[in-house]
């Protein structure tokens, strides 16, 4: 499904956190995670990528397991 990169992280004083548990590329981080631009995680750049649509699946533990962006 496609949302809002909002409803799945927050970015706040240039640092990107994860509102729910979230699954890229089979690695896996959950809330309280904190990281800035340029780092890479499970091959993609969280930051290079704000303010974009992710293409989301969400499986039955509630993780959001992001597929791309748009």
């Amino acid at each position: 499904m496609r949302v809002p990169y909002s409803q799945v992280f927050t970015v706040q004083n240039g640092m990107i956190m994860p509102k729910v548990p979230v699954r890229i590329n089979g690695v896996q981080m959950g809330p309280g995670v904190a990281f800035g631009s340029g780092v890479s995680f499970g091959g993609a750049d969280l930051a290079a990528i704000a303010g974009h649509d992710l293409e989301v699946d969400q499986d039955a533990s509630g993780v959001a397991e992001i597929k791309g962006h748009y």
